[in-house]
Formats: structure tokens, sequence, C-alpha cells
């Protein structure tokens, strides 16, 4: 039985016959199985391999695919050499393999054998076991990172995978619970997961029931171990000795951060609406479900629908999250930080925090002293090379200006409500010329509530940081400065942390990702990190240098440390290298400083790999604060150096 069925062919069709009709010789000589395919003259350089299975064929329940690859200009690659079917899975449907069990892929096949056409068409025929052409069938499709045949030319690794029908034509079902684009909010987009995948289809094709069978672990199979990976309740990994504590941190235990609701996603419902043993194990440690420990005892998914109907079991695992939601929005702040000037030598300034209701109506905060755990004040000078911290430089004695208006409920010394306002009395600031004409404020809002509305704060009561607030005043009462914030972008800190993702709370006061940072530029809100330099200033944190404080560094170190940062363009807009005129020495080791472009570059590169081929540039590396400041303007890096986000290593030719 031979099954031609062409599902993405127009185009290449219709580009062959192009082709004949003005005699340019492109296709090939039209051999059996490879009718009319465009020819033309090979890609020479591969930045990006974009791959397509252009047609699947059976012959005898044999499947043949052919796949199509072209360069980032559309030019065809030939001459593929690490490059294979990885997987076959055909889907078995929700229920067919016992009662209550979710669809489950079935592994059938692969091939690393392949027939390079030599004009960017390939085809692989694959002996495959068990095929039934009743169920969806999975073709898992990588091109390792290597080079072609030649030895020479790069090829970028690439993964796709794609379904279809017993037939060769669209798959009629599939199983797609979550979004590819979902996990590369936070997971960059073509870099490696685990091992060295880059795509959750792929990591659904190995990661079968089947295969945690085999293997003797539950652990193995995808619905148990995407949850144990996200969520710290156990070990996970080969050895079972790896933590999911930054992922669990982020998600925070979420469900909805992962499971969207999507017209994309046939199955986007199918986490509630069919529960299984090996789901809910994974968060749900303290449950044996066959010896009957911490839940009735069951040997299969057989019943657990029963009790687990699917609109129970949505709301028991996002109520907790949609009310803490709920309860942030409930209340916002305002502030307004001036300048007294009652002299020309009076450089004081008034803080004043107006807590606003979830219309933005003023509320008296007199009537809210009780509840609020912490109102949190850290205001500072010079946003784009702030002058205050919580180490200063040697000899300039300018110390952050950290105050609590609020803790505990109880009202702070010299803090006074006015007008159903909170106000502080700043008594100086170091305001001078330029940037330094602009003082700034960020305000942390902690609240005690019972998940529902605030209540009195005592000891044991739950409490949970808000929205915060940012505030700029000037000397001059000219317009004040901002730092840029053009660089980065602040979709992709809310796209990962979320809208309930509290930052800092403990030691501070804590915030959630929101408006807090917006401002009105060039007709158009823009949010940036303006607030957080506020803490994280030249001088760095409480630790100084030794924990690379500064802002510039700090988003590199700690995302790069956790295996986050893959890719500048996950939070980058753009880089805004005009920001290093107006920028001095880092704080970059305890009491040594850096000058700013290498200590950045240094913060995700490394000081021991950069510092020789910097100091030869001009930049001072762990040297005095003098040393490092006087030659913050001398390193000539982007004299050659002409970074961007797509390719930060450019250089100018």
């Amino acid at each position: 039985m031979m099954n031609k069925k062409y599902t993405k062919m127009a185009l290449l069709l219709a580009m062959s016959a192009s082709m004949t009709l003005v005699g340019c010789g492109g296709g090939d000589d039209g051999e059996a199985g490879n009718p009319g395919n465009p020819g033309g003259e090979p890609a020479e350089a591969i930045k990006t391999l974009n791959l397509d299975i252009t047609k699947v064929t059976y012959q005898d329940s044999k499947p043949t695919i052919e796949v199509f690859a072209t360069n980032e200009k559309d030019l065809p690659v030939a001459g593929l050499k690490d490059f294979e079917i990885k997987k076959v899975v055909q889907l078995i449907p929700a229920g067919a393999s016992g009662a209550g069990n979710s669809a489950q892929w079935q592994f059938i096949g692969s091939e690393k054998a392949f027939t390079d056409h030599g004009n960017g068409n390939y085809s692989f025929t694959v002996n495959v076991e068990g095929f039934n052409p009743e169920l969806t069938q999975r073709y898992n499709v990588i091109a390792s990172a290597s080079t072609l045949q030649d030895g020479v030319t790069g090829v970028p690794r690439t993964e796709i995978t794609e379904d279809f029908d017993g037939e060769g034509f669209e798959a009629k079902y599939t199983k797609n619970i979550v979004n590819t684009a979902t996990c590369n909010t936070c997971h960059a987009e073509g870099e490696s997961i685990y091992h060295s995948y880059t795509d959750l289809e792929t990591c659904t094709s190995c990661h079968t029931n089947e295969l945690a069978i085999e293997k003797g672990k539950v652990q193995d199979e995808f619905s148990h171990l995407i949850h144990n990976v996200h969520n710290n309740a156990k070990m996970y990994g080969r050895n079972l000795d790896k933590s999911a504590e930054t992922a669990h941190s982020i998600v925070q235990d979420n469900c909805t951060t992962c499971h969207v609701n999507s017209e994309q996603l046939s199955e986007s419902n199918n986490w509630s609406r069919i529960p299984t043993m090996e789901a809910c194990s994974s968060c749900h440690t303290d449950i044996d479900f066959k010896t009957g420990q911490g839940h009735p005892q069951q040997v299969d998914n057989s019943n657990c629908i029963a009790c687990h109907n699917a609109s129970w079991t949505e709301e028991l695992h996002t109520t907790s999250y949609t009310q803490k939601k709920t309860f942030i929005d409930l209340y916002g702040m305002t502030a307004t930080l001036t300048a007294n000037k009652s002299s020309a030598e009076d450089k004081s300034a008034t803080l004043s925090v107006t807590i606003l209701d979830a219309n933005g109506t003023a509320i008296d905060a007199t009537s809210l002293v009780s509840k609020i755990q912490r109102v949190e004040t850290i205001t500072n000078v010079g946003p784009n090379f702030p002058i205050m911290g919580y180490n200063p430089s040697p000899g300039s004695g300018l110390a952050k200006i950290s105050k609590d208006f609020i803790k505990a409920g109880l009202l702070q010394a010299d803090v006074i409500i006015e007008s159903g306002n909170l106000v502080y009395n700043i008594a100086s600031l170091p305001f001078g010329a330029g940037d330094t004409d602009t003082a700034f404020s960020f305000i942390g809002l902690e609240m005690c509530n019972d998940g529902i509305q605030a209540i009195d704060c005592v000891d044991g009561v739950a409490t949970t940081s808000m929205k915060a607030e940012f505030t700029v005043g000037t000397f001059s009462g000219n317009a004040p400065s901002y730092r840029h914030t053009d660089s980065v972008n602040f979709g992709s800190c809310d796209n990962c942390h979320g809208d309930t993702f509290e930052l800092h709370k403990g030691h501070h006061a804590g915030f959630v990702m929101s408006e807090q940072l917006a401002r009105e530029l060039n007709g158009e809100v823009t949010i940036g990190l303006d607030g957080c330099v506020a803490c994280h200033t030249p001088d760095g944190t409480y630790a100084s240098g030794a924990n690379q404080g500064a802002i510039e560094m700090k988003l590199h170190s700690v995302h790069g440390e956790q295996g986050i940062i893959k890719d500048c363009t996950q939070c980058h807009n753009d880089f805004n290298l005009d920001a290093f005129k107006v920028k001095g020495a880092l704080a970059t080791s305890q009491g040594l400083y850096t000058t700013p472009i290498t200590a950045t570059c240094a913060s995700c590169h490394g000081f021991d790999t950069i510092s020789q081929h910097a100091q030869s540039q001009g930049a001072v590396v762990n040297g005095s604060y003098q040393e490092a400041n006087d030659a913050a303007q001398l390193e000539t890096c982007f004299f050659c150096h002409a970074p961007t986000i797509e390719n930060h290593t450019q250089v100018k030719l």
C-alpha cells in the first residue's frame, strides 16, 4: 500500500514549477519519492537552521519522512551530517491504556540513516514497531550542533516536532497541554533545558510512561517529572541530587504559571480534568497510593475522577493564587518627594506616602496602621549613578537613607500622619549639579491579612508584599533626571516572576512586579529598574562588592549562577551603551572597585577570563575607588566591541 500525502508542499511545488518553466534546471532528476523539489545553490553559512517536515508517506506501515532544511536567508542547506529522527511516537488516547489514564505517547522507532538529496531535502525511512494508523504519529527531528559534511561550516542545534495522522495528513488530535511559548517566558528559546534538548515536544517524546515503567522510575514519566523539577517537594535527577529550589521560588506553586488556557491548546484543561497518581505524587510526596498512606488505597487511576472532579481540582490548586492576587490589588500607593529649601543651605526634603484603595482613592493611613506590617522607604540621589549606599564610597560619608514609616502595626518615630498621609522629613540630602539634582525614593508595603482582607498585625499572622511605589524630586525645581529604561525589558521580569512573586520579602518589606516603576517618556508609559538602584548602588549592597551588588552586575551574576541566563534577548530590549558615559567605579570585591564596562561584562564572563584583556584597554580591575573612578571614562572597550542583544560578541571591523 502506497499513500502519498502532502501537508506543506504547495509552496515548494510552486517554486519547482516556476523554475522548470524558465529552464533554470534547479530541480532534481525526479527520482522516485522526490519529484520536482527545488534546488539552487546551497547555503554557504548557517546562523539559523530551519527544518520542516514537508511530507510523510507510508509503504507497508513503514513511514518515509521528508525534511526540508534552510538557513536564515531561506537558502537550502545541503550536507547535514549529525541529523536524525530522534523519536517516532504515537499517541494512545486517554483511557485507552487503562481507565482514568491520561493520553500517553508510545515509542515505536527512530532513525539516524538518511538520504541527502543535495538541494536541502532529506528523507528518512524508519523501521517502526507497533504502528497503528488510527493513532496520531509524532516525528521528532534533531540536527545536532555540529558541522556540515565539509567539517568546516557550523550547524546550530535545531529541533522540530510535528504531528500527523496515520496516513500523513494533519493530525486530528494531539496532547498539547502546555504551550512551548509559555516555557520560553522563562527558558531561553533554542537553549538546552536539560541534557542537550531545547523543546518541550522533545521532552514529552522521550519521557513516556512506558520509559518510566521500563526503568522502574515513576519520576521519569513526563507529567511527574515536569512538576517535580518546578516544585521543591523532593529531589530529582539521575541520582536524585538536584533541587528545584530556584524554580519553585519563581513558580510558587501557582499552577497557572504554566497551565495557561489557550484556544491553540485543545488539551489545556487536561491537568484538572484527568488527575492521575503519576502527576499528583510529584508534588504530594506524603502520599503513597498503593499502600494507602495519606490517601485511600488504589492501584490505578480508574477511580480518581470519582472524587477529584475538574472544577474542584482547579479551584483547589488556584484559589490561593487568585486570593493573593485579589488582595494585592486591594491597595496601592502614591508618593511625593519635595525639597524644602527654607534657605540656600537647606537640603532637607519631605517624603509623603499616600495609601490608595483599589479604585485609586486615598485612604486615611490612620485606619490602616495596625494592619500594616511594614512601610519601608529607601532614598538616594543621582538616578544614573547613585551616590549614596549601604557601604559608601571611601571618603564620601554618604550612606543611603532607609526609614520605616510603619513597622509591625506601629507608626515609627519622627513619622506623622498629616491629612491622612504618612509624612517624614529627611534632614539632609547631598543634592548637587546634573544627575545629583534629582533624589528618588523607593517605597515597599507589606500588609497583614487572612488571605482575603487586611487584619491587625499580631504574632503569627500572614503577611503579603504589595505593589511598591517610586517617586523623584529635584532640588532646583527643574525637570528630574531619570535612569535609562531602554535596556531591560521589564515585561521579561514579569514573565518569569509573575504578578504575585514577592521580591526581597523577609529582610525588606518586599514588593511584587507591577506598574510601580512606570513613568511617561516621550508620550509612552515605560517601566524600568529605576527603583532598584536605590539599594543596588555602585557601592553594592550590604556586602559591598563581595556580592556584586550594583544593579549592572547583580542581575547577571544571580541569574547566571542559577542557570537562567542563556541569551541576552531574554531580558534586554537593547544595549544602551551611552549609559556608561554617566557611570563610575563599581564595587567588585571587598573594598575594591572596577571600571564600569569591565565590571558589567565580567559579571557574566568572569573577572579571571577578561581582566587581562580589559586592563590592556585602559580598565582598572579590583583597584582603589579613586583609581577605578578616575579611569571610568578611559576604558576603550567600545572602540572595538559593538555588542547588540542579537550578537553581544559583535566587533567593529
